[in-house]
């Protein structure tokens, strides 16, 4: 398929960058529905006459997952939406998901040719467009899987990277399962991202798209204890697996005063929220306290959604503290700008060195110091420095920490040969192999907190690993594990 845009690349470059329509930032912060609508028909044709139609497209590369993003782009100029999502569906299995919460402009988009001039193409929103076309429409079709294979293949949890997983070694004719802690499906993108950012719907919908593969989900099965890995080999005879339990343990900041009522991990906020619905008490059983005046700390993207997320709950002031400058923040563009429309108050260049009490133990306020950028530190942002004598007390009833997680330690302690990091993570080698033969890992399990994206590129490359382990040994090779292991960094 190879369409040519008739436009004249100096005629594109004059059409502007089309934008989302979105609910408007006073309404949208006193409820949970989505936040952004996306383009419609006519924006995303208007956005594809910009693509310049590189004969080396670049931003392919920008993409973890390698999407063939000029073809995509393609069949939406001829206005093929449905043969555009295939083409993404190559390369990801999960497009309205990557659609929404991807970090576009920090990847595919941030290295479009139109960008070093003009504003990039809005590659995120194109993906999202053609995903949702599909769905409303009723027009996915499975694809035919060419070979069925008599192994069997464990993926344990159901996060990005473990359906993933389970989507490319599905396509390859293997017998899939995915073993899921929790009562529902996807891992922190049901947990850990809030409805107004990815709406239930849409997870549910790409989940039942990865169950059309043939690939069985089994909920309420918390490997290493309902079954440990050994378990999985020798009991239930699976010949490969693939752990991608990510990082649902909160880190803490170790200052007085977190041993507080009103004192909460982001992990546990959003996850009472957004998982067990507690944004719609009484219908659903999980109230969640929180006071008129509340503090989240930190400055990615899960302090975002903490922060978003107590607006809509109620809170009449709802803080971000972040000890850096706006700048230096890591969480997505988007994400910040939607914060300041919906009347977040940012309290940056700020460290909280306390949390205050009431007389009954709760909290009343925290205490902060005020900090400005020194030298740069190892991730090249510059350092804080705490200026003296500048400590002051803002009155809060709730304080949020969102200042990194770690993975949960079950699997680790049971499952003896298995190397771990000092920082609890798996160690694993370039194709995700851990020390372990027969088992992968990825995802936060691997990396620590990292984004979706990240995370899908991980178990798409264990998945193309797991099929080359599987055909040596049906060959009677033995598994080669390359040397030496290292640690996967958040790139």
């Amino acid at each position: 398929m190879n369409y040519v845009n008739p436009m004249k690349p100096s005629e594109r470059m004059k059409l502007p960058r089309q934008h989302s329509i979105e609910q408007d930032a006073e309404i949208r912060s006193h409820n949970f529905k989505e936040v952004s609508y996306g383009v419609n028909e006519a924006l995303a044709m208007q956005e594809v006459q910009r693509c310049l139609e590189c004969k080396d497209p670049v931003c392919i590369s920008g993409c973890p997952v390698s999407i063939d993003i000029k073809s995509f782009i393609q069949y939406i100029l001829k206005k093929d939406f449905v043969g555009a999502v295939n083409k993404i569906r190559e390369s990801n299995y999960l497009p309205a998901i990557c659609g929404r919460v991807c970090p576009q402009e920090s990847q595919c988009e941030e290295i479009c040719t139109l960008g070093k001039k003009h504003e990039p193409v809005a590659i995120g929103k194109l993906e999202r467009f053609v995903a949702d076309y599909e769905m409303q429409h009723n027009l996915f079709v499975p694809p035919v899987i060419k070979e069925s294979r008599e192994e069997k293949v464990a993926i344990v949890g159901s996060g990005p990277s473990g359906l993933t997983c389970a989507a490319e070694l599905a396509k390859l004719g293997y017998k899939v399962t995915v073993f899921e802690a929790l009562h529902a499906v996807g891992g922190v993108l049901r947990y850990g991202i809030p409805e107004f950012r990815l709406p239930r719907n849409i997870l549910d919908m790409e989940a039942e798209r990865i169950k059309a593969l043939g690939v069985e989900i089994i909920t309420n099965f918390l490997v290493g204890r309902t079954a440990t890995i050994d378990e999985l080999f020798d009991e239930w005879g699976f010949k490969a697996v693939f752990l991608g339990t990510g990082a649902g343990t909160p880190t803490f900041m170790g200052i007085p005063g977190e041993s507080l009522s009103g004192v909460y991990s982001a992990n546990e906020f959003l996850t009472r929220v957004n998982l067990m619905k507690a944004y719609d008490f009484p219908n659903y059983d999980t109230p969640i306290k929180y006071g008129k005046a509340v503090a989240v700390i930190g400055g990615g993207n899960t302090a975002m959604d903490a922060v978003r997320t107590s607006k809509r709950l109620g809170a009449e002031k709802a803080y971000l503290i972040y000890r850096r400058s706006r700048k230096e923040m890591p969480a997505r563009e988007e994400e910040i700008h939607h914060a300041e429309e919906e009347g977040i108050e940012f309290v940056l260049l700020t460290n909280p060195i306390r949390i205050v009490s009431d007389v009954n133990n709760w909290v009343s306020g925290i205490e902060c110091q005020r900090m400005e950028l020194g030298e740069p530190d190892e991730s090249g942002r510059r350092k804080p420095v705490p200026v003296k004598g500048s400590e002051y007390i803002i009155p809060v009833q709730t304080v949020i920490e969102a200042i990194g997680q770690k993975p949960n330690p079950i699997i680790q302690q049971t499952t003896q040969g298995l190397d771990v990091s000092k920082r609890g993570t798996v160690v694993v080698n370039e194709v995700q192999a851990t020390s372990r033969e027969g088992i992968f890992a990825g995802g936060d399990l691997a990396r620590g907190g990292a984004t979706v994206i990240l995370a899908m590129r991980d178990g798409k490359t264990a998945a193309s690993a797991i099929h080359e382990y599987l055909l040596s040994k049906h060959n009677g090779k033995k598994q080669a594990i390359p040397e030496p292991f290292a640690e996967l960094t958040v790139a």
